[in-house]
């Protein structure tokens, strides 16, 4: 089996509420809640789940953007959180982002050209002129003219801008990239070139990726495997084939009957979750999930199911629907 070019380890993340200068937190969010992943070489994982579920933390914790409240990072087998400062910032070159927002993300006094280029400025990557050229051929790499390195990001659209912002985190050559809701912010037509375009350069580069979104059909459209969030927690694991068809977790099936059918006399089953999603503040008991499932029974009222793989590496968190062939649930 491959190793990992990225794993998580029990990763936690828990943001304080309230406090101050002279008082203590008296509360936390739990934005992530004891998740173990890992992602292959050259492979794409999929990670899918309602607004405020915890993947763009997730994403951020990967790349230590953000420092975890408890667990592991691991990249190309070496941990991050025990680097010193020289040794993560040589490594941050092998990891990079595609932000959600193309407008807000880039510097609109900065001309396209030196957004492009600041990663190898700041590496120290080849000579200027070499910088300069490398950000045109970037460009060029994108969809976007060389001149295109001349203008200011309020020139372009907002598909030209995202172009941009791929560019930027390509100009350092990562093996890993996480791509945070890349898509979501632009028109369905130009999603289509975004995907496509990331699709293409996943086969030249042999680019791994966390394709972050809401967007199931998306998801399925560039995924090798997906993963499910609810509350903080990966409540499904699998390959695009085994999650696509064969769902397990009441949550994820709830979610794929919420796509809209798109074939002409195409009739879905909908599942209709009743209640809101519970506070990441104070979570329920047992299965976070419970309290919306119409599946529950007493025991996911009391204890938290483990995230428990199967067969074909299919793993379901869930009492009543554990994967199949799963050992010891």
């Amino acid at each position: 089996m491959t190793a990992p070019l990225v794993e998580v380890r029990g990763i936690e993340k828990r943001f304080p509420l309230g406090g101050g200068w002279l008082r203590r937190a008296q509360a936390s969010v739990r934005a992530v809640d004891g998740v173990s992943l890992a992602i292959a070489p050259g492979e794409t994982l999929g990670l899918v789940g309602e607004s405020g579920c915890g993947k763009s933390t997730l994403g951020r914790l990967m790349l230590r953007l953000l420092e975890p409240t408890g667990g592991d990072v691991l990249f190309e087998g070496r941990s991050l959180l025990g680097l010193p400062p020289a040794e993560l910032r040589a490594m941050r070159r092998r990891m990079q982002i595609v932000f959600q927002d193309p407008y807000g993300s880039l510097n609109p006094r900065m001309r396209v050209g030196a957004i492009v280029r600041e990663g190898l400025d700041i590496h120290r990557v080849g000579t200027p002129a070499e910088r300069r050229a490398r950000a045109r051929e970037l460009l060029e790499l994108v969809g976007l003219p060389p001149d295109a390195a001349d203008r200011h990001p309020h020139e372009f659209s907002g598909g030209q801008r995202q172009r941009i912002g791929i560019a930027r985190a390509l100009a350092v050559e990562p093996r890993f990239v996480v791509a945070d809701e890349a898509v979501s912010a632009l028109d369905v037509s130009v999603q289509a070139q975004i995907l496509n375009l990331l699709q293409d350069l996943r086969r030249r580069l042999g680019l791994t990726t966390l394709f972050i979104s809401h967007d199931l059909r998306v998801v399925e459209h560039v995924s090798d495997r997906v993963a499910i969030m609810y509350l903080g927690r990966v409540v499904e694991v699998g390959s695009r084939d085994a999650i696509y068809a064969g769902a397990r977790h009441p949550y994820t099936r709830a979610l794929l009957a919420s796509v809209p059918a798109t074939a002409p006399g195409e009739k879905k089953e909908r599942m209709a979750l009743p209640g809101d999603v519970p506070s990441p503040v104070n979570p329920p008991p047992g299965c976070a999930f419970h309290p919306r499932c119409p599946f529950a029974e007493e025991r996911c009222r009391r204890e938290t199911p483990a995230l428990a793989a199967g067969a074909g590496g299919h793993a379901v968190a869930c009492h009543v629907f554990p994967a199949p062939g799963a050992i010891g649930v």
